[in-house]
């Protein structure tokens, strides 16, 4: 009989030199995190490059979780393969490799890292965020809200290590939602926080269930959906700010969407007043930490966390990317970097952008939903605006 499958038990038994990994991800997820020792072929380019794996080796192949990399490995067993698809793919293993790790002794070694090594491209910068944009006031009561991702589990340990060593007292409540994550999400999160030391609250909703079936624009609902719960909960539980981690890379990307896809000029902003729910704030501490070295200190301790837990990629969609997959964020981010080549200054000068906003330069603009014109005081303007 063939051998179609084979579990992460029974390939931890073969000797690593009868067989090859084969991840057919996407790139950025092969990129945010892999097995050790696979190579990457994306699944829509897995038939035209069947000339390029050795017939002389099993060859073990995964995607997310084991669906899509099913098929996969059929076709390369009708085409004189010795090929199997890994039960439960890349997020089996990593809850495996999660479930090994020594507590106590990797947090220990993550929190040196953001004193030590990562201190003035992490550390120094999550704490200049804090005093520029004044983020936090003595006695604040803060939800640091997890989703599960690096930038989220990465703002969690800062806010433990700026409590520790901080000037003045504050609380923290670590807060995750659960809107619906596949089990083996949900562990990852729970084992991740497990491994860092940090003591989350989690809360469930059916907010993936509630917008699955949305035709349009699910992903802005959900969004909106998790924000309302998010400052909720924190009410309840007598937050008065809520942290969220977005990072210098997402506030440089909303710039530039905004002007290329919304045709206005805004950003993200590092704090903001909630309008429905009366003296809760939204902080962002994370405002100018670069995601590369997020990315750093993520593979520096080889830590895994999960990149999207969305139920839209539950199934694997994201093993088999299409142009209708692709986000425009993901294009802006693509533009930046190609930007960046010829001028390393780029990324500064689009959030420099927004801190430099000339206003007589500027035709028109709305504050407090008034709207100004350059006409208003056009004729009675001291200094005439130069050609």
């Amino acid at each position: 009989m063939v051998q179609e499958e084979i579990t992460l038990e029974a390939l931890e038994a073969q000797p690593k030199d009868t067989y090859l990994l084969v991840d057919i991800r996407d790139e950025a997820a092969f990129q945010f995190g892999h097995m050790d020792g696979a190579v990457h072929i994306p699944a829509n380019e897995l038939p035209e490059r069947h000339a390029e794996l050795p017939k002389d080796r099993l060859l073990v192949i995964y995607c997310r979780s084991g669906i899509i990399s099913e098929d996969a490995a059929a076709e390369l067993r009708e085409d004189g393969f010795s090929a199997v698809n890994l039960v439960g793919g890349y997020v089996q293993w990593l809850q495996r490799k999660i479930r090994r790790e020594t507590t106590g002794e990797k947090a220990a070694e993550i929190e040196q890292s953001l004193r030590k090594k990562f201190h003035r491209v992490i550390f120094s910068r999550f704490a200049k965020a804090v005093n520029t944009y004044d983020l936090i006031q003595p006695n604040d009561r803060i939800a640091v809200c997890i989703s599960g991702g690096k930038d989220s589990m990465l703002m969690a340990k800062l806010f433990q290590e700026l409590q520790r060593h901080g000037k003045f007292p504050f609380e923290l409540v670590f807060l995750v939602m659960d809107p619906g994550y596949s089990p083996e999400n949900r562990a990852i999160i729970e084992s991740n926080a497990k491994l860092l030391q940090i003591p989350i609250t989690v809360f469930e909703t059916n907010i993936f269930n509630s917008v699955y079936n949305v035709e349009n624009n699910p992903c802005y609902l959900c969004a909106r959906m998790r924000r309302g719960h998010l400052y909720h909960q924190a009410e309840v539980l007598g937050c008065n700010k809520i942290a969220l981690g977005h990072h210098f890379d997402d506030v440089i990307e909303t710039i530039l969407m905004s002007m290329i896809y919304g045709g206005q000029v805004e950003t993200m902003m590092p704090k903001l007043h909630s309008a429905n729910f009366p003296g809760m704030q939204l902080i962002r501490p994370m405002y100018l930490i670069r995601e590369a070295d997020i990315k750093h200190w993520c593979s520096y301790h080889n830590l895994r966390f999960i990149q999207c837990a969305c139920r839209f990629t539950d199934t694997c969609t994201t093993c088999n990317p299409s142009s209708n997959t692709s986000s425009k964020r993901q294009k802006i981010k693509q533009l930046i970097a190609e930007l960046a080549e010829d001028n390393p200054q780029i990324e500064k000068n689009i959030f420099r952008s927004v801190e430099n906003v000339h206003l007589n330069k500027i035709i028109s603009y709305q504050q407090n939903k008034q709207f100004h014109s350059f006409l208003d005081d056009y004729d009675n303007h001291p200094e005439k605006p130069k050609e």
